[in-house]
């Protein structure tokens, strides 16, 4: 590494320069690397992995003789550990923190559990198979159940709420006591989502009426179960006010940073079961951490050798799976769902996400252009052209959500499609779109030109707003407002699935949304989806936006992009540097 100081951020200066006020005895490269701690943090690292760099062992030598570097558990701006990983003291503290609960929490089994009550409710919700095996599903709920901690981890479509909520009815069933059950996921739109299933699966529940009435479908972000202040900085609950629940569940866990992972489970008293979904195979988090991925520990590991026989207690013979001696009470708390009940198990759309999680961009390719309607591939054309080819589609579906009765409907049917892009900046960046197609729509005098706010615009939040319960992310949709004379409001979809308008200059910061990044539609689905693609490899085109991509898409999907970028974009991997996959699985 070079002692020039690098090109970095305002914060990763003012960091630097403090680093310098404490210690102006220290080599120059310890603030230079805090520095780059602070930028590498922007972008999703939890530290840095100095083993990676050619000048290791001098870095090292530097570093454990600089007065503001300590060793794990002291107190120092900069924690160095034994590996060679380099942390902001408050980046270490969380991932040490929640790696050690994690397990803590993955070990041993729920006391007090009716195993006769439990076997009886799991063979009447998940009925064995033809040969009388349980299925997928079925492992998982009696996991969720039987551990203080678990986690349900699957592609789209896999049964995930499903599942829960078949949980929840057997705790319930288990339960001397009214259970509090706490529902979260990480944005305002998956929360909704979230509360959308969890009421159509609860309807359709066969089990007593007392125990369907009792499952719970009100959602709440993640941020305000936790008591987020309004700049998200602080929280009313955590380890010296925990919250009052027995049960929480957590939707979209891939979406979930580190430090609001560590904030949640130490909020959380250690009788209290959490219980998180989400599909490690998506893009994690914009902040710092891929904390799902590294809880999955990268695939299945097996079943302890006592947690084997214990399913097959409850399944029957045919309940046995297969164990291993050398697996720890944390894997027993992992399941992976693979069967989609979404996509037919030979359809395009899932086909191609099966694809991609391998890495075969090529094969991928090759279904793309084999004709399948649901799942078609066109080469990337010039900014006119790319323009010219979606308007009437968007047109199209411009005009149905504005001939809506109501917001709430126009918000329904906004769902049915979505235009995704790679890239935020650039010819087929979302900016550059949007501006686009805004300038078609008004030509074809579907929305009103010369106004910044129209009926029909439809924005994305790009800043947390805690006070006014909006997240980066959320959309919205500007609308007349029956209840206000037709004045021009912006409906946003509530965690009760309700329509709630605010006043357009109310909002916080936020951008036209005709057309978003695939990073900002993580927690949404749409009927059918255009994904526009770079002409040429990027940093931020891998195989996980890929699939996350493809995977927004319920029934048909079309990609506009170059083929040899597609390719190799399918082999790049995201890798982020973090201590918590080793501290968890060794």
């Amino acid at each position: 590494m070079s002692d020039t100081q690098p090109t970095v951020s305002p914060a990763a200066r003012h960091f630097a320069a403090l680093l310098q006020r404490l210690a102006p005895e220290d080599n120059p490269l310890v603030s230079n690397l805090g520095a780059s701690l602070v930028d590498a943090g922007e972008n999703g690292d939890v530290c840095l992995d100095l083993r990676q760099d050619a000048e290791s062992e001098t870095l090292l030598a530097i570093l454990q003789q600089a007065s503001v570097v300590g060793a794990p558990g002291e107190w120092k701006p900069l924690i160095l550990d034994a590996t060679g990983r380099l942390y902001l003291y408050r980046q270490w503290e969380a991932e040490h923190h929640l790696a050690a609960e994690l397990i803590a929490r993955g070990e041993g089994l729920r006391e007090n559990i009716d195993t006769v009550v439990l076997s009886d409710g799991l063979q009447r919700l998940f009925p064995l198979r033809a040969d009388g095996t349980p299925d997928e599903q079925a492992v998982a709920a009696a996991t969720a159940i039987l551990k203080n901690f678990s986690v349900i981890t699957g592609g789209p479509g896999t049964g995930k709420t499903t599942t829960v909520v078949k949980v929840l009815a057997l705790l319930i069933e288990q339960a001397k006591e009214p259970l509090r059950i706490a529902l979260t996921a990480p944005t305002g739109k998956a929360a909704a989502r979230l509360r959308e299933s969890i009421s159509r699966a609860r309807a359709a529940l066969p089990c007593a009426p007392e125990v369907r009435e009792a499952i719970p479908v009100e959602t709440a972000t993640l941020h305000r179960l936790l008591g987020a202040n309004a700049s998200g900085t602080a929280f009313r609950y955590g380890a010296e006010r925990q919250l009052r629940v027995d049960v929480v569940v957590l939707d979209e866990a891939s979406m979930v940073n580190l430090s609001l992972m560590r904030q949640l489970v130490s909020a959380l008293p250690r009788t209290a079961q959490l219980i998180i979904l989400g599909d490690r195979d998506q893009l994690a988090s914009v902040e710092a951490g891929e904390v799902l991925a590294d809880l999955c520990g990268g695939g299945e590991v097996g079943r302890s050798a006592g947690f084997t026989a214990l399913l097959a207690g409850l399944f029957g013979q045919g309940g046995r799976t297969q164990c291993s001696p050398m697996v720890s009470g944390l894997a027993d708390a992992i399941v992976t769902l693979q069967q989609s009940r979404r996509f037919d198990a030979q359809g395009a759309i899932g086909t191609l996400c099966r694809l991609l999680n391998a890495g075969d961009g090529e094969a991928a390719l090759r279904l793309l252009h084999s004709g399948d309607k649901s799942a078609i591939w066109s080469d990337l054309m010039d900014q006119a052209a790319l323009t010219a080819a979606i308007v009437d589609e968007v047109d199209h579906w411009v005009a149905d959500y504005l001939a809506a009765e109501n917001p709430q409907e126009s918000l329904r049917r906004f769902g049915n499609f979505m235009l995704l892009t790679a890239l935020r900046q650039g010819p087929t960046g979302s900016i550059s779109l949007n501006q686009r197609i805004e300038e078609l729509l008004i030509r074809r005098q579907r929305i009103a030109g010369g106004k910044l706010w129209y009926a029909g615009r439809p924005v994305m939040i790009t800043r947390n707003a805690l006070g006014q319960d909006l997240f980066n992310g959320d959309i919205g949709l500007c609308l007349p407002d029956p209840a206000a004379d037709g004045a021009l409001r912006v409906f946003f979809t509530t965690a009760a699935g309700e329509a709630r308008g605010l006043a357009p200059l109310t909002l916080p910061a936020h951008e036209t949304a005709f057309a978003m990044t695939v990073h900002k539609s993580q927690g949404s689905e749409f009927d059918r989806v255009l994904l526009i693609l770079p002409g040429q490899c990027s940093a931020i085109l891998t195989r996980e936006l890929l699939y996350t991509a493809v995977s927004r898409a319920r029934d048909s999907l079309q990609i506009f992009g170059d083929a040899e970028t597609f390719v190799e974009a399918a082999q790049e991997r995201v890798v982020r540097s973090s201590g918590l996959r080793e501290q968890l699985w060794g």
